[in-house]
């Protein structure tokens, strides 16, 4: 088979290991919308991917990428009023605390660059993050990655139990008494590194927990473990990579759950494929960062990606997207939620806009993860035509993540197939 041959191929030229989704993985040419084409024609529904956020191939993106490429396309040591113009729009759509913006490539960029704003603010090194996170791949981003409640307990880093509900750190408890004792592990967390030397610089946290899978979280978790982070003299970075930009129905995740960050960290969707990313915080730190660090990035804070960056938020306002968001998301998630009566696989569905999980188990009781379930849902969801992947700190979670122009026909398609699916398991 011709996808055999590329798949070999693919593995002489990027190296065995490199990862594909679905056991037999799928060759994607075209992409329009919410839909992706495979070199037969085959149309599938996008359900995973939020760098194409406003749509795949977008016509006003493509439009702004060719223009501005066939003016000027230079590094940041020039001035352009572009750059300027998009930051100080990234500014308005924040908190009034949020005043300043250092431009990149990528996520994983960008966070580095808000760990290095909290280290140069606080003066101190350590870092504090959940148990099942994914920040990006960099040998610091990646540090963070399942760092686990006990391990890393001599160095920079510490984890905590990432806040949830379903799986709660100890049972029978109120949800305040809960969110006490989530808490307590990130009051314990600091204190160890303080006690171990490395001080405490900064929380980082996904404002929804995403890889976490989207866990319920006890009410007023966010905002009074932001004030606890100030009490001990650090900062909190809110990873907006995947929450941000309309994905609950609100600009940033952390409108949804409630809490003020002191550095905004923005990626993937900010330019709907093109690479860009961003972190935002006080003038005075980004000031602070500056004069310590000298950072520059050849290919960020260019003409091109403000070109493509303001594209983007045009889109989102002229398609009203966010309302989009919210008002199919909504009616998605009760929909499935409507369905863990009949299934009995299906132990729980959380989530806020166009951002959803649907967490496999296999009893009830147990609530003992299912994640090949999951990997086969996913697949056969896939010979249907949707592609969702799976994730979660089990990996048992159905991740259901399309562009923003997702509607309520695709809404009604994707139930009619997830029954079909479930219906076989």
């Amino acid at each position: 088979m011709a996808s055999d041959s590329l798949r070999q191929r693919r593995d002489q030229a990027l190296g065995s290991g490199a990862e594909l989704f679905y056991y037999t993985p799928l060759e994607i040419v075209r992409g329009e919308g919410v839909y992706l084409y495979d070199r037969a024609g085959r149309r599938y529904v996008d359900m995973y991917n939020n760098v194409p956020c406003i749509g795949h191939a977008n016509p006003a993106v493509v439009r702004a990428m060719a223009e501005q490429q066939a003016m000027v396309n230079t590094h940041s040591r020039y001035l352009h009023e572009g750059i300027v113009s998009f930051a100080e729009r990234l500014v308005d759509l924040n908190h009034d605390g949020i005043e300043s913006v250092v431009f990149s490539c990528s996520g994983t960029e960008a966070i580095e660059v808000a760990i290095q704003i909290a280290r140069v603010v606080t003066g101190s090194r350590g870092l504090v993050c959940t148990d099942a996170t994914y920040h990006g791949n960099s040998e610091l981003a990646a540090s963070l990655t399942n760092v686990g409640c006990a391990a890393n307990q001599t160095g920079e880093i510490r984890g905590f139990p990432f806040p949830e509900r379903y799986r709660p750190l100890q049972q029978g408890l109120s949800e305040e008494a809960l969110c006490e004792a989530y808490l307590a592990r990130v009051e314990s967390a600091i204190e160890n590194l303080k006690k171990e030397g490395a001080g405490f610089a900064t929380l980082i946290m996904c404002s929804i927990f995403a890889n976490e899978g989207l866990p319920d979280i006890p009410s007023g978790f966010m905002a009074r473990v932001t004030d606890l982070v100030h009490r001990e003299g650090g900062l909190v970075i809110a990873d907006e990579v995947q929450s941000g930009y309309g994905r609950t129905g609100c600009w940033w995740g952390y409108e949804k759950t409630e809490f003020r960050p002191d550095i905004v960290v923005t990626g993937k969707p900010m330019g709907n494929g093109l690479p860009l990313g961003a972190t935002a915080a006080k003038k005075e730190y980004v000031d602070a960062f500056r004069a310590e660090k000298d950072y520059f990035s050849t290919c960020a804070a260019t003409p091109l990606q403000a070109a493509v960056g303001m594209a983007v938020l045009d889109e989102i306002e002229r398609l009203d997207l966010l309302k989009n968001a919210a008002g199919v998301g909504d009616r998605l998630v009760n929909e499935l939620r409507g369905r863990m009566d009949r299934y009995d696989a299906m132990g729980d569905v959380r989530g806020s806009g166009l951002f959803l999980g649907v967490e496999l188990i296999k009893d009830g009781d147990s609530k003992e993860p299912d994640a090949e379930s999951t990997i086969t849902l996913s697949d056969r969801l896939k010979d249907k035509g949707f592609l969702v992947s799976n994730s979660g700190k089990y990996e048992n979670v159905l991740k259901i993540r399309p562009p923003l122009v997702f509607s309520h026909q695709n809404a009604d398609d994707f139930l009619a197939a997830f029954d079909e699916c479930m219906e076989k398991m």
